[in-house]
């Protein structure tokens, strides 16, 4: 997810208001203002009797020659380096992007400054710090950085197994964001398959629908998460990031509100994509739905085997607390 943050020196309450508003992780401020801002909402602070410090936890950078740029390439990996582009020269930053590669922001004016920045060697900075006090700009900026998703790639799987269980715990992610049709949650019993799960955003005869809910499956499932990271359904609680992801691949970050579990019939569904198998086990309902390449739901409950699905396939699968790493593992 992309760093947003606005620059209020000289303090401006008008323009801590509106990143308040724009859903801003930070604002840059004088020392002594923090408590001011502090009492208008909650949101990070970046002074010296802040949260976030400058030369403990940010650097503040000039950037108008190579100098600069050594010196910000320099910075300690585990500060985050803020550059200020005195000519606006694209060159260092993507310099910096090939050197530092991580923890890495620039101050903009604009929105059409932070646009390039966050597209930047498709990669993108880190995120932005805006230099401006104009409301407008605040919104339009924080819609650009916020709207930039990480792109999940997905593949058809095909089914070869569905098979009835009994009872078992399984997890609804009611989540703070709408979903359309075609949109869900990415799910599945292992690290290296990954279904994806279609959202309540459907109505039927016996139920309304509940566009903002996944039936994501058993609790001992994966869910994949924001960076490419995972965590078990049992442990996701509210307050929680959620990758939201439609049937392009295109993915937005939510917010948990609730992970309901409850004792409900289970079903296995297992499948087969790029030559590996993809399985998960869900609650029995005709209501929970697998996600078909042309973006269309088909429930599971008639689920046969040859049926396409929408899968996303992890190479490499070894996982350590949700992180990727380089390990000898088996799951079956």
């Amino acid at each position: 997810m992309k760093k947003f943050w606005i620059n209020a020196k000289p303090f401006n309450k008008e323009a801590v208001i509106a990143g308040l508003e724009s859903g801003a992780q930070a604002v840059v401020i004088p020392e002594g203002k923090t408590d001011q801002v502090k009492s208008l909402g909650k949101i990070q602070t970046v002074a010296q009797d802040g949260d976030i410090k400058p030369g403990r936890d940010v650097e503040f950078i000039d950037i108008k020659g190579k100098g600069d740029e050594d010196k910000a390439a320099a910075v300690a990996p585990e500060k985050t380096v803020v550059l200020r582009m005195l000519d606006w020269t694209i060159i260092p930053i993507e310099n910096l992007l090939a050197r530092r590669n991580a923890n890495i922001m620039v101050q903009v004016e604009n929105s059409e400054q932070a646009r390039l920045m966050i597209e930047i060697l498709e990669k993108g900075v880190d995120g932005v710090v805006l230099d401006s006090t104009d409301a407008n700009q605040i919104k339009k900026c924080a819609n650009i950085v916020q709207g930039i998703s990480e792109k999940v790639t997905l593949t058809e799987a095909s089914v070869t197994e569905v098979k009835q269980l009994g009872m078992g715990d399984r997890a609804c992610l009611d989540s703070c964001t709408q979903m359309a049709l075609g949109e869900g949650m990415l799910i599945g019993n292992t690290a290296s398959g990954f279904f994806l799960v279609h959202s309540e955003s459907i109505d039927n005869p016996y139920v309304a629908s509940r566009p903002f809910r996944v039936n994501a499956g058993a609790v001992h499932a994966y869910v994949l998460t924001p960076g490419g990271k995972t965590k078990y359904l049992a442990d996701l609680k509210a307050g929680d990031q959620v990758l939201i992801v439609d049937s392009n691949g295109k993915s937005q970050t939510a917010y948990l509100g609730r992970n309901k579990i409850e004792k409900r019939p289970m079903m296995l569904v297992e499948a087969q994509a790029k030559g590996r198998p993809v399985s998960l086990v869900l609650q029995n309902a005709e209501t929970i739905r697998l996600t078909k390449p042309d973006g269309k739901a088909i429930s599971i409950t008639s689920l046969k085997p040859g049926d396409k699905v929408l899968a996303h396939i992890v190479e490499k699968a070894g996982r350590h607390f949700g992180m990727k790493v380089e390990e000898t593992l088996t799951e079956k």
